[in-house]
């Protein structure tokens, strides 16, 4: 998509000076837990998550406790939540009818003196065709970025856990950005409303005023005006992204245009959009190195095993690996070149929800971004792009990708990977009727 570089972003984008001992990666998801948690039990000023969800479980009753307990503490801060606001009315995919997380949140607001307010926000009228998918929690001038949501599984309360990447960013100018934005484009925004007071608006009532949120998200970008441009050292740029061709999705193709050495891709949910494949494509005909890490389907957290009763959303992770086969059998000979390594993760019964990209040893980029067609066009999402000229961040950049990499093992060749024959039987038989009737191709672009 050549027509995509004419106005090319990435020279243009002002960034935010960071020095090297103002970065942190933590290692896991447990550590992930206890660092937010310490960070909410020491702030001062503000806290504000933002994420998919905030469950009704014990690490989500945990996180909601330690907000109540820094707000009681310290009646000056600043506290905010947000979550989508149609993920938090509706229950568990496959658990039947369910009242949802807001009841919880209403329940805890009226058990608790102090104010923690709760606020979903509508980036659709169906959840189906577009979610809030921002990530990042400031507390004070930190930033905490990481593409986890918040439960059992992604805080690691118990004993799985679903990995992912976390990151410290101790940046004011960079949290003040964040802020502003959350403030001014969505609190602020009609379509908005508090899910932890009772009586909520319909979702069909709001129509008109989410699709003015919508369109107005469009155009929104994070104010990096007390940033600079041509910084030649390290720096942190943040990016926003919502709808066709929006900025994030732009960068994430140039990236991978201006890789000359070594690109590496994580990510959860095999199904390349097809500007980014293009921009594969190009990258290994020049001679780019690229490895793709993507979750085996049984580390998938939608999978179900077979000796469970069949439900369609367990069809999703085949539906990812028949993706995923179809692209490898394509690129067999960049496979048997070494020039493209496929890696699927697995660790036991855990989960793979690893997203982002490392460009030659410069570009790192931090993201929710599933580098799929429903990120680059229906969610709102957004991403931190990490510019190191200097390589001042190549330890620790190294040691994550050490980590990552750890539990893998490298696909030789499309055949390595099973298909509708090697599928239990209700899948197979779901899997064909979708071909049959040609949905096959929409669902790709939803999912």
């Amino acid at each position: 998509m050549p027509s995509l570089f004419k106005r090319s972003l990435l020279p243009k984008l002002r960034s935010f000076p960071l020095s090297a001992d103002a970065f942190r990666i933590l290692p896991g998801a447990a550590d992930f837990r206890r660092c937010l948690l310490e960070q909410i039990a020491g702030a001062r000023q503000r806290i504000t998550l933002v994420a998919l969800y905030l469950q009704q479980d014990e690490a989500g009753q945990e996180i909601l406790d330690a907000l109540h307990a820094a707000k009681a503490a310290r009646p000056e801060l600043e506290i905010v939540v947000l979550v989508d606001w149609l993920r938090a009315q509706r229950g568990l995919i496959g658990a039947g009818k369910q009242p949802g997380n807001a009841a919880w949140y209403q329940a805890q607001t009226a058990a608790h003196s102090s104010h923690v307010p709760i606020y979903g926000v509508p980036v659709q009228t169906r959840e189906l065709f577009g979610v809030l998918h921002l990530k990042g929690f400031i507390v004070d001038d930190c930033v905490i970025y990481s593409g986890a949501s918040l439960n059992n599984v992604y805080l690691h309360k118990f004993d799985k856990y679903r990995f992912d990447r976390y990151h410290l960013l101790y940046n004011k100018p960079l949290a003040d950005s964040m802020q502003r934005f959350i403030e001014q484009d969505l609190i602020q925004a009609k379509a908005v409303h508090r899910l932890d007071l009772p009586a909520l608006p319909s979702t069909r009532s709001l129509r008109s005023a989410i699709g003015d949120l919508r369109s107005q998200l469009k155009k929104a970008a994070y104010d990096t005006s007390a940033g600079t441009t041509g910084h030649f050292g390290l720096s942190v740029s943040p990016l926003l992204g919502v709808g066709k061709n929006n900025a994030l999705s732009r960068v994430i193709c140039e990236l991978i245009a201006n890789s000359q050495q070594q690109l590496t891709i994580c990510t959860p949910y095999f199904n390349l959009p097809l500007p980014v494949t293009r921009e594969i494509n190009r990258a290994l005909e020049r001679g780019v190195k690229i490895d793709i890490v993507v979750g085996d389907k049984t580390a998938n957290d939608f999978y179900i095993p077979p000796s469970e009763p069949f439900k369609v959303i367990a069809a999703l992770p085949y539906l990812y690996e028949l993706s995923l086969r179809r692209f490898a059998k394509s690129h067999q000979r960049m496979i048997d070149s070494g020039l493209l390594n496929l890696h699927l993760w697995r660790d036991a019964d855990n989960t793979f929800h690893l997203k982002g990209m490392w460009v030659d040893d410069r570009y790192t980029l931090l993201t929710g971004n599933n580098l799929n067609p429903r990120a680059f066009r229906l969610d709102l999402e957004n991403g931190l792009l990490i510019d190191d000229p200097r390589r001042e961040l190549l330890e620790p950049r190294s040691k994550e990708l050490a980590a990552i990499f750890a539990n893998t093992r490298r696909i030789d060749s499309f055949k390595n990977l099973e298909t509708l024959p090697d599928y239990p039987p209700a899948v197979a038989k779901f899997l064909r009727r979708v071909s049959r009737v040609r949905i096959e191709r929409l669902l790709y672009r939803i999912l």
